[in-house]
């Protein structure tokens, strides 16, 4: 049964940073468009219409670029989770109590959006706009610096990549990915061929057989339990509670812990977009895009078509059993 708590917009203070780039977004929607269930792809495109040409590629990076207007400057914390464990000594980890303090956070947006996206109740365009932050939401919590408090997100921290000094976090959301797109295809206008070879790697490639796991956990319901019970935290300034989900707590433990095993695994003089670093992070960066996307479209099927897989071509047809967290 669809749960009766229903919020607005989060409201909250100006802040935060950007996550995957413009690519990396409009990757992980060419990949959810390739696996969604007939009533979860109607309501798609008829929901994005024209304007986004139907497709959740196109309306990816939507929740980036109204950032800066002063109507949605409340938004600029949802993009993110701080996690604020200890990875430069090895010790990364998500804790409810401790990193979702006050629910102004990625894990409470992608709670809300979840529950208007499907009330019939909105209006056409607020169930739109909450698609589009699920669309941005859910690509930002495959980024592991999105799951990280230490320096800002690695903010600020510094390091090379081609040569150049940038910010670690934006190495991570761009630098990577851009140097992979010039190496191995068109250039970072060729979003499209490298999200279709990530779709392929799904249907039958290198990630067939992890794919039916990255979806395992798909109720859109299930709270994030604490010591047995209901962590409900507050996001409003009345008396409207919310609780984070289990399934996105699951992906953003997962995504933290690469903050340990490889995003700060580099020396001082070491250029990130070359030689072995590179290897081992842009092949997280392929496994992290190609899981959102594909956790995308089984998050719009179990909403619209009640299961997770709703098509019949993909890898994993059949039920799937979902995990607890």
């Amino acid at each position: 049964m669809r749960p009766a708590v229903l919020l607005g917009v989060l409201s909250i203070a100006v802040g935060g940073v950007a996550a995957w780039g413009k690519q990396g977004h409009m990757a992980v929607g060419f990949v959810a468009m390739q696996f969604l269930g007939p009533k979860a792809s109607s309501f798609v495109k008829e929901s994005l219409g024209d304007e986004y040409h139907e497709s959740l590629a196109n309306a990816a990076d939507w929740a980036d670029t109204i950032r800066g207007q002063a109507r949605y400057k409340w938004s600029s914390e949802l993009h993110f989770m701080d996690a604020h464990d200890n990875p430069l000594h090895g010790n990364c980890n998500v804790d409810v109590a401790r990193d979702t303090v006050g629910g102004r956070t990625l894990l409470n947006a992608i709670t809300n959006y979840t529950l208007r996206v499907q009330d019939e109740n909105l209006s056409d365009n607020q169930r739109q706009e909450a698609l589009k932050f699920l669309d941005h939401f859910i690509g930002d919590i495959g980024q592991p610096l999105h799951l990280e408090e230490y320096k800002r997100g690695a903010n600020d921290v510094h390091a090379k990549c081609d040569g150049e000094t940038k910010k670690l976090h934006a190495i991570w959301d761009t630098g990577l990915i851009e140097v992979m797109l010039n190496a191995h295809y068109d250039g970072p206008d060729d979003t499209e061929a490298w999200a279709s070879d990530l779709a392929k790697s799904i249907k039958n490639g290198i990630y067939t057989t992890s794919a039916p796991g990255w979806i395992s956990c798909s109720s859109t319901t299930q709270p994030v339990r604490r010591r047995g019970q209901l962590d409900e935290l507050e996001v409003l300034a009345g008396r409207n509670t919310i609780a984070p989900l289990a399934c996105p707590w699951g992906w953003a433990a997962e995504s933290n812990a690469y903050c340990c095993s490889i995003v700060f695994s580099y020396g001082e003089d070491d250029d990130l977009c070359t030689g072995g670093y590179y290897d081992h992070a842009i092949s997280v960066i392929n496994e992290q895009v190609a899981k959102q996307g594909y956790r995308l479209a089984a998050w719009l099927n179990v909403i619209f078509d009640g299961s997770p897989i709703a098509f019949a071509d993909g890898p994993t047809a059949g039920v799937l059993v979902e995990q607890s967290l």
